[in-house]
Parts: C-alpha cells; structure tokens; sequence
C-alpha cells in the first residue's frame, strides 16, 4: 500500500479533530476532537515508519509515547472538566471564558456549590437495653 492513503486519512481526522476543537462549546467534545487530532498523528508516526523501513522503529516507539501522553491528557482534562461541572454546573466553554474577565459575575454563570460540604445528619444512636 502506498503512503498517500493513509496520510490523506490522518489529514482528514485531523482536519475533523481541528474542526471540532474551533466549533464545539461543550468541553467534553472538545477534549474528543484533541483526541482525534492525536490518533491522526499516530496514524501518520506508523505510516511514515512503514514507509521508511526504519530498522529501529521510531515512529511506533513514538506512537507508544503519544498514547501514553493522550491517557494522560483525558484523564486530567476529564477531571477538571468534573471539577468545574460540579461546582459550576456548566461544562460550556465560551462561559467558563468569561470567569476570568474581569466584571464578569460568577452568579451569572451558573450556580457555585459550597466549598465546604455539609455533613450528613444522621439520628443519634440509640442505647441498646436487653
């Protein structure tokens, strides 16, 4: 097989990934469409290692690493993506832009939960008689 198939492939995922990085709001989605971008950059690592006939493997070695990199990236991302839905209630990224502007009202953007959570009331215990 030659080159060009896969490289026009990786184009389009990254093309996709690109796209879906400037148009999406949701932060969630935003974080798939770095992901894709990632895969095509893996798939064009494979490609030109194959290509090449590199004895020594280097694009998939760096495949490997950009693997490890992208687990790495979601499992923050995803994080702080929960962090900020839960004391926000928004995961809309044009909104959370405007936190850092000055003027800008928290109330505005949705509402904050307590720093501290409240404890959970139980009945109190009850003396056991025989």
């Amino acid at each position: 097989m030659h080159v060009v198939v896969p490289v026009v492939v990786a184009a389009l995922l990254f093309s996709l990934g690109v796209y879906g990085v400037l148009a999406r709001r949701n932060a969630i989605l935003v974080l798939m469409s770095v992901e894709l971008m990632l895969n095509a950059v893996n798939l064009n690592l494979v490609a030109f290692d194959v290509w090449l006939g590199d004895q020594l493997y280097g694009g998939q070695v760096l495949t490997l690493y950009v693997v490890v990199i992208a687990a790495a990236e979601v499992g923050l991302g995803l994080a702080i993506v929960l962090l900020v839905y839960r004391r926000r209630r928004i995961i809309d990224v044009d909104r959370l832009r405007q936190l850092r502007e000055s003027g800008a009202d928290p109330s505005e953007l949705g509402p904050q939960q307590p720093e501290e959570p409240q404890p959970a009331t139980s009945p109190p215990p009850q003396e056991v008689t025989k």
